[in-house]
């Protein structure tokens, strides 16, 4: 179970002395967070014209459960609930990031956010309809990509991260979305088909078009179904 999380609540928001604006650069967003940890935005986290594009298209119905899959400091998770009408979770190991992220999102006062302190190894994707990841597991087989030695680093966990969340993602229901931002994309089954690309290839858009191996073939047959009309 993650240690512990920080909710922002769906109704009301936050009163903040600042608002969120509708049109911002990443610059501007990044002023919410601590000088300790700006200068990582560039290479760590998702910018905000990918963050809306990734959120528009995860997001298919109100109330859609995106969750985050290493969310940093909760950036995707903030411009996706400030955009659209889904609700986002973000699970992230390092404690600094998770304070951030609350910190941010007290200041802006954004709601429908949840940011869990955990290991993304000790979560069940079950409470969720859609996925987001960027590139969340590579620093561990590449120290280039390496953002601090708050947690431990091994290729080891790589193999058992992504073999955790293939496995997850197998067992979500026919249709269910994902959007990779950079990576190999290991961490999508084959039963998933990428159906759009944006930013040079660098953005999947990608959905479950097929049964995996242990799905059951009734509820693939009953996905299957013609709407009524």
């Amino acid at each position: 179970m993650p240690a512990h999380s920080l909710h922002s609540p769906r109704t009301p928001c936050i009163p903040s002395d600042e608002e969120l604006p509708h049109v911002f650069e990443d610059h501007e967003f990044d002023q919410s967070y601590p000088k300790s940890i700006r200068h990582l935005s560039d290479c760590h986290w998702s910018p905000v014209e990918v963050c809306q594009m990734a959120a528009q298209f995860l997001v298919v119905e109100p109330g859609t459960r995106v969750l985050d899959i290493g969310c940093g400091t909760g950036k995707f998770c903030a411009i996706g609930a400030h955009t659209t009408a889904g609700h986002f979770t973000g699970v992230e190991q390092r404690g600094r990031f998770v304070k951030a992220a609350h910190e941010m999102l007290h200041r802006y006062g954004i709601a429908w956010v949840e940011i869990v302190h955990g290991n993304i190894a000790d979560m069940s994707f079950d409470a969720f309809d859609a996925f987001y990841l960027f590139n969340p597991f590579e620093e561990h087989i590449l120290p280039i990509l390496r953002v601090d030695d708050e947690v431990e680093m091994a290729p080891q966990h790589y193999d058992d991260y992504t073999l955790h969340v293939q496995q997850q993602l197998e067992q979500r229901p026919m249709a269910t979305r994902v959007v990779t931002y950079y990576g190999c994309c290991a961490e999508i089954p084959e039963c998933y088909t990428c159906v759009k690309t944006a930013y040079d290839g660098t953005l999947k858009l990608w959905i479950k078009t097929q049964p995996c191996l242990d799905d059951d073939p009734e509820s693939f047959a009953e996905a299957e179904k013609p709407a009524a009309e």
